[in-house]
């Protein structure tokens, strides 16, 4: 079915085509035996283009393309043959074999200009497709990555709100009122490709408040802020599976002398610089920090969303493990 817009381009095409068919300086104006003529071309592109094309070039079925195409303008030379002895009689025009010559270049460029042209707007049509079609599985892909960062955080601390429920803890409604917050936001505020990035460090700083209760006496933590500018918007939950791996494999590796800093800048020119370190003893330590699965993710996600506007080094020692990015951030809603 041709949309309106398709019908638009192909009512405008035909008449600049036919302005130039008709075009004589010596005898200005379009005749009736023009308009004719051109109906015939007309008629036998439109049948290339929306019948042919469909269901032979479009199918690669090229042998059979080109056969048909031949057969279509053979028939409109011979019937152009007929209409020059209706409207040319007894002249050199008319006759059979300087008519047939005479007609090849009249009908193969109006012909190819209009076939030519609809191929080109299929072309881009199909581009437009194929774009959209990255654009929905990319998004896809995006939110399967979001959706599996979620359960493993919910259920360690679900695990931690646990054991201190038995132990009558004061901490307890303070850490229901944190993970409430932070769920909030992992299941409400971050469903955007883009967040302002003022929202996603109150989360960031919710989530490393809550989680610094699985320290307790055991080490420090430390978090701070320097935002220069506003109205500044960045992927949602990049920066949480960081924290979330220094937490995990500190608390995994050691018992005492824990020890985590997070600080975030924000530059002048919108160049977030994030940096996490954490402390960890490698002995200790069964897991693979290059290999955990939100940090593949993560980096999935980069690629995605930040493809030439990120940098993210890893650094990994006997006794710490250090994670910097760098994305360049913009304001609005990409």
């Amino acid at each position: 079915m041709i949309s309106k817009k398709e019908l638009f381009f192909q009512v405008v095409l035909h008449v600049l085509v036919l302005l130039f068919y008709s075009f004589d300086r010596e005898n200005p104006g379009i005749t009736f035996d023009q308009v004719i003529f051109f109906m015939v071309y007309a008629i036998a592109a439109a049948f290339i283009t929306y019948f042919l094309m469909p269901r032979l070039l479009y199918r690669k079925k090229y042998w059979q393309f080109v056969g048909m195409v031949v057969l279509v303008l053979f028939v409109v030379i011979l019937a152009e043959e007929l209409l020059e002895v209706v409207f040319y009689p007894g002249t050199k025009r008319a006759r059979i074999v300087p008519g047939i010559y005479f007609a090849i270049f009249d009908v193969l460029p109006i012909i190819a200009i209009l076939a030519g042209f609809k191929f080109a707007w299929d072309a881009i049509t199909s581009q437009n497709e194929v774009e959209k079609l990255k654009t929905t599985a990319q998004e896809s892909e995006l939110q399967f990555l979001k959706s599996q960062i979620n359960p493993h955080f919910l259920f360690n601390n679900l695990n931690n709100l646990y054991s201190y429920a038995i132990d009558n803890s004061s901490k307890t409604p303070r850490i229901i009122l944190e993970l409430s917050s932070v769920l909030r936001y992992m299941l409400y505020d971050c469903k955007e490709k883009f967040v302002p990035l003022s929202k996603e460090i109150e989360h960031l700083k919710n989530f490393t408040q809550l989680s610094e209760l699985q320290i307790e006496d055991r080490g420090t933590v430390e978090f701070s802020t320097e935002i220069i500018g506003s109205g500044y918007r960045i992927a949602p939950l990049i920066l949480t599976v960081f924290v979330e791996n220094a937490f995990k494999h500190s608390t995994a590796s050691q018992s005492e002398d824990i020890f985590i800093r997070v600080d975030i800048k924000v530059s002048e020119n919108g160049i977030l610089d994030f940096e996490c370190t954490n402390s960890f003893r490698r002995e200790t330590n069964t897991d693979d920090l290059s290999k955990g699965i939100g940090l593949q993710n993560v980096i999935k996600r980069l690629k995605l969303i930040y493809p030439s506007a990120h940098n993210l080094s890893i650094e990994e020692t006997d006794t710490l493990y250090s994670v910097r990015l760098n994305i360049q951030l913009k304001k609005g809603s990409a």
